[in-house]
């Protein structure tokens, strides 16, 4: 056996989720994040047909990670950008055929728009007016959003239950 099949079987050894045929992976979510990023991609309260697999508290270099392995759906750019705001260090894979065919690392916007709700109940956006919310990207670790309107910010746990 040459040294790189040698390779690929100890990498098979090490995996611990099967993989998917075709689908999305999202590697590298922040430890403890992947029922947020279930939730952001609405897959928590919605009846679905396709396999979710979530893995958490894998060893990474970096630490712990996690992961979550959708099988039959890619993202869409919206999707990706709440992605962003609650795991800015995430990497999305699109799988065809059991192969890696895009490769890429969220990016977190400048402006998030019409993706958020703003936690102030009194602010515009929250109100009967045909304003969409809107928030500037104010900080990046952790990230921290400013709501365009009425100013009030944004972190963490606000921003992961504020996602429309």
């Amino acid at each position: 056996m040459s040294e790189n099949e040698e390779k690929k079987v100890e990498k098979r050894k090490k995996i611990k989720i099967t993989p998917i045929k075709h689908g999305t992976v999202i590697d590298h979510i922040r430890k403890g994040q992947a029922m947020k990023v279930l939730k952001i991609l609405g897959l928590i309260e919605r009846d679905i047909d396709f396999i979710v697999s979530i893995a958490m508290n894998v060893d990474s270099s970096e630490g712990k990670k996690d992961i979550v392995k959708v099988e039959d759906m890619e993202l869409k750019n919206e999707e990706l950008d709440k992605i962003s705001l609650v795991s800015p260090e995430a990497t999305v894979n699109i799988i065809r055929d059991y192969e890696v065919v895009d490769k890429h690392r969220v990016k977190l916007p400048d402006v998030v728009k019409g993706i958020l709700r703003c936690r102030n109940q009194n602010c515009i956006s929250n109100q009967d007016e045909p304003v969409k919310p809107e928030f500037e990207v104010v900080g990046k670790q952790p990230v921290t959003l400013k709501c365009n309107y009425c100013e009030r910010e944004m972190k963490g746990e606000e921003i992961s239950e504020n996602v429309i």
